[in-house]
């Protein structure tokens, strides 16, 4: 069985995603930049493992490389993001690049590498939107605008790569993660952010993982490409009242 790459293994979608693929019988090769956390999830998952650096293209490609051991791969997940929030007249021009690259330049030149290995048998690209790509929100300008550009690359991927390879995305609202906790740090934020999610809580890994290992599986998701799937607690597409509850 071929073997799936996680971008961003050791995050907090992308370690969850690990261990349900690894239940699921998936075969993984775990990327990351913290090579303690990447051994210790790969102990775990008995998974192979690189470390690399987002911010360097020719480290994402070295991964894919170290990913394909002859066989082919059978899936590629981006689960590399940031959370970027300034107006746009507070962007330096390293912010708006830093952004890009983490979110989408990385997202493509990881699909461009593997591209090859995933076509020697029906493969799979999961990457990672969110509800701001769709939903407008103050000082999400930068982040934003990099997300809809993946929501962009979805489409267009996947139908350049059809019939062999699937692309899809999953766009999560805000979850609980080491990313977000400088917006949990104070319990009242916390409790009004929750509130903006017509399920009248935050996210969590989980939330996401079940959906994420569906996709990837081409047995069960066999005719699902292009697609982006909002999985945000209804925050896109359904109002809540001042009492935080539709």
């Amino acid at each position: 069985m071929s073997k799936t790459v996680i971008f961003g293994a050791t995050g907090h979608i992308g370690s969850a995603l690990a261990r349900q693929l690894h239940d699921n019988g998936v075969p993984l090769h775990l990327a990351g930049r913290n090579k303690a956390d990447l051994s210790a999830l790969a102990d775990e998952v008995n998974a192979s493992f690189s470390e690399f650096d987002a911010m360097d293209n020719s480290s994402i490609s070295q991964a894919i490389a170290d990913a394909d051991t002859g066989g082919g791969l059978g899936g590629l997940v981006w689960a590399v993001g940031s959370i970027l929030l300034k107006p746009l007249s507070s962007l330096s021009e390293s912010d708006i690049q830093n952004c890009f690259q983490l979110n989408l330049f990385g997202a493509m030149i990881a699909a461009k590498s593997a591209l090859a290995s995933l076509k020697t048998g029906q493969g799979s690209i999961l990457l990672f939107s969110s509800v701001a790509a769709q939903t407008g929100f103050n000082a999400h300008t930068a982040i934003g605008s990099a997300k809809a550009a993946i929501e962009g690359l979805v489409v267009a991927l996947a139908a350049e790569a059809a019939p062999d390879i699937r692309v899809n995305a999953i766009a999560p609202s805000l979850s609980e993660s080491k990313m977000a906790a400088p917006l949990m740090a104070n319990p009242q934020m916390q409790k009004a952010l929750a509130a903006t999610h017509p399920l009248g809580r935050l996210g969590t890994a989980d939330d996401f993982t079940a959906l994420a290992a569906l996709l990837l599986d081409n047995q069960k998701a066999g005719w699902i490409t292009g697609q982006i799937f909002a999985v945000d607690g209804g925050r896109s597409s359904v109002q809540v009242n001042s009492r935080g509850r539709s």
